[in-house]
C-alpha cells in the first residue's frame, strides 16, 4: 500500500515504535518513552521520478532548499555533486540536522534522508516537497523518532547560530 504524504500523522513515529518484531528476546515494553525525543527521522524512497530532474544538479539544489524551508528548518550549507555519466548526491546541513539525497536517473529512483531535531521542524513536509518536485510516481516513507539519551535529557538543545 502506498501511503499519501498528505495523509500522514503530523508527528510520525511519536508512538511506540514497531521497528522490532515482538519476541521473547525483544518484548514490547514501556522502554520507549513517547514524550522524550531528540528528533524525527524520515527515510524516503522515491520511485518513477522524472529522470531529467534526478540528473539536474541545479534543480536539486533548489528543491532541497525548498524542502528545508517547508520543514521549518534552518539551512546552514548545501553541497551537491553530479556524477558522470549520471546521478547527483546532495547534502544539506541544517541547524537542526540534515537532508540528504542520492539519485539514480537511469532507474527513476531517489533515496532521501531527512533528520531534524526540535519540536518546530516537520521533516515529513520536506519529504512531501521532494516527492512533488521530482514528480515521483510512487514512494515509500518510513519515519521514526530518535530517542533522547538520558545523559542529555535535561540539557537545553536549541541550536544557536
Amino acid at each position: 500500500m502506498n501511503q499519501l504524504l498528505s495523509s500522514l500523522h503530523p508527528n510520525p513515529g511519536w508512538a511506540v515504535p514497531a521497528i522490532f518484531p515482538v519476541s521473547d528476546n525483544f518484548p514490547v515494553s514501556d522502554t520507549f518513552p513517547v514524550s522524550d525525543t531528540v528528533g524525527k527521522h524520515c527515510i524516503l524512497e522515491l520511485y518513477n521520478c522524472d529522470p531529467a530532474k534526478l540528473d539536474d544538479e541545479a534543480f536539486l539544489r533548489t528543491a532541497i532548499t525548498s524542502a528545508a524551508k517547508r520543514a521549518g528548518a534552518t539551512l546552514l550549507n548545501l553541497i551537491t555533486h553530479r556524477f558522470e555519466p549520471q546521478g547527483v548526491t546532495g547534502l544539506a546541513l541544517l541547524a537542526e540536522s540534515h537532508i540528504s539525497i542520492h539519485t539514480w536517473p537511469e532507474s527513476g529512483y531517489a533515496a532521501v534522508d531527512v533528520f531534524t531535531c526540535g519540536d518546530h521542524t516537520m521533516p515529513e513536509m520536506a519529504c512531501q516537497v521532494l516527492a512533488e518536485e521530482l514528480s515521483a510516481g510512487n514512494h515509500k516513507l518510513t519515519s521514526f523518532r530518535r530517542e533522547t539519551p538520558s545523559a542529555i535529557a535535561d540539557v537545553q538543545r536549541d541550536p544557536s547560530l
